[in-house]
Formats: structure tokens, C-alpha cells, sequence
């Protein structure tokens, strides 16, 4: 019996200590990405993740920072090789969590980066893959702030482009403002961005 005590107590201080790097990893890549080192902040993402091999959620923020690096860049070459590493860390999230609106999201968000670099190109080969991207996750999750959120960026950016008036969506944005008063995130480190860019946008709806 007392050896029995003995292997579980053995477990539990070995699960606490993975669990304790994987917190301290987590809150130090996030620390690193506050001071502006975006590039050290994936790197370390990208080591913790190939660590907790099944968590989605250091997969999610490699995926997302490359994204975030990706806006307004020139270089193609540089554009590519930053969109390949979000779209391979994003398919191993989805292999571990699939049918994910957050992770939807990103998706949509990697073809966005391909329409704002070269429309011409890549606007029919991915406007329609992204309406239906925001699309479904809203039907898993309508309530996910992030969601509403997103698509209503996109029904206001594709609004512009074809010379209509973005301001009927503007009332999805407000209803997404409302939702992260009371959306709950799954678990710890899980998305939870968005509030502030959505008082930005609904500004820019009142102007």
C-alpha cells in the first residue's frame, strides 16, 4: 500500500512540475511578446509547443504572431516564409483541436494577408473560402466575441472594396463589444484578445 501511495504521490509532483514549466514558459513567451520581441516570443512558443505535444494553444500564438508580422509586408519572398510557419503551426492546432472557431479565425485571417498583399491574385482564390470560414465558426460559436468580431471586419472590408456602406455592420461590431463582458475562455492562455480593437473599430464606425 505504501508503495502505491508512494507512485502516485510520485505522478502528482511530476504532473505539477510539467504543469509549472508550462505555466512559466507561457506567462515568459507572453512577457517577451509585451516588450516588442515578437521573434523570441514565437521561438519560445514554438518550444513549448513541440514540449506539450497535445496542446493547441502554443501552436495558436506561433500562428498568430507570424500573422500579426505579416500586415503591410512588400517582400513576397519574406510574406511566404512567414505565412508558411503560421499555416504549419496552425495545422498541427487543428489536428489537436479540430472544427475550433478560434483557430478558424486565424485561418481566415492567413488568406486575408494573401488578399491585402496582391488582391488581384488571391482575392478570388480566397474571398469566398473566408466568408465560409466565418461562417461556420459562427455556427459553432455565436457567442465567441472574436467571431462576431472578425466577420464583421470582413463584411465592412469587403463592403469598401465593392463601394458599398460599411455602416450596417458596424451594429455586429457593437454586439461583440457587449459579448466580452460575458464570454468565458475554455482554459488558461486561451484567446482572449479583441476587446480594445473592437472599441477601435466601433470609433471608427462613429466617425
Amino acid at each position: 500500500m505504501k508503495t502505491i501511495t508512494l507512485y502516485i504521490a510520485i505522478i502528482f509532483s511530476t504532473l505539477s512540475v510539467a504543469q509549472g514549466n508550462y505555466e512559466q514558459g507561457m506567462n515568459k513567451a507572453f512577457e517577451l511578446w509585451m516588450n516588442d520581441q515578437r521573434d523570441q516570443a514565437a521561438n519560445l512558443f514554438e518550444r513549448i509547443a513541440n514540449a506539450e505535444q497535445d496542446n493547441w494553444v502554443p501552436h495558436y500564438y506561433v500562428t498568430q504572431i507570424n500573422i500579426l508580422k505579416s500586415w503591410n509586408v512588400k517582400d513576397e519572398a519574406v510574406l511566404k516564409a512567414q505565412l508558411d510557419k503560421a499555416q504549419e503551426h496552425l495545422n498541427s492546432a487543428n489536428a489537436l483541436s479540430p472544427d475550433n472557431p478560434e483557430l478558424m479565425i486565424l485561418q481566415a485571417q492567413i488568406y486575408t494577408n494573401w488578399i491585402a498583399f496582391d488582391g488581384m491574385t488571391y482575392g478570388m482564390k480566397y474571398s469566398t473560402k473566408i466568408t465560409e470560414i466565418y461562417k461556420k465558426a459562427q455556427s459553432l460559436d455565436p457567442g465567441n466575441p472574436r467571431v462576431v468580431l472578425s466577420k464583421a471586419e470582413w463584411d465592412m472590408g469587403s463592403a469598401r472594396y465593392f463601394g458599398q456602406d460599411p455602416t450596417p455592420h458596424c451594429e455586429k461590431v457593437k454586439q461583440a463589444i457587449a459579448l466580452f463582458d460575458t464570454y468565458e475562455v475554455d482554459g488558461e492562455f486561451h484567446p482572449d484578445w479583441g476587446r480594445e480593437h473592437a472599441k477601435n473599430v466601433m470609433a471608427s464606425c462613429n466617425q
